[in-house]
């Protein structure tokens, strides 16, 4: 009988979510909205260390990956990377890329 999946640390989560080796799918990214949406209503202090400029930024990034996902067609790969590459920079600061990454 297969085992339910146990749920993963939200970094390692957004991690494995982020990478271009992972097939992007909807509850993905609903999952990242959702991350940065709870991220700005605690408010995660980290939020504090952003400039005003770069949540803006970040707010920018999460609207155009909101809309992209309502927009979406699917089995585009281009758009898919777009959409991923929207989800980084819409979470920057509210977590903590493993150091290989953040040598990108």
């Amino acid at each position: 009988m297969p085992s339910a999946a146990l749920p993963q640390p939200p970094d390692r989560r957004l991690d494995r979510i982020l990478s271009p080796n992972h097939p992007l799918c909807k509850e993905d990214v609903v999952w990242v909205l959702e991350y940065v949406k709870k991220k700005v209503a605690e408010p995660d202090p980290r939020l504090l260390d952003l400039a005003p400029p770069r949540l803006l930024k970040n707010f920018q990034h999460f609207a155009e990956a909101a809309t992209m996902l309502i927009q979406r067609r699917p089995g585009c790969e281009s758009e898919a990377d777009r959409l991923r590459a929207l989800l980084a920079e819409a979470t920057y600061g509210l977590w903590t890329a493993p150091p290989e990454r953040q040598a990108r």
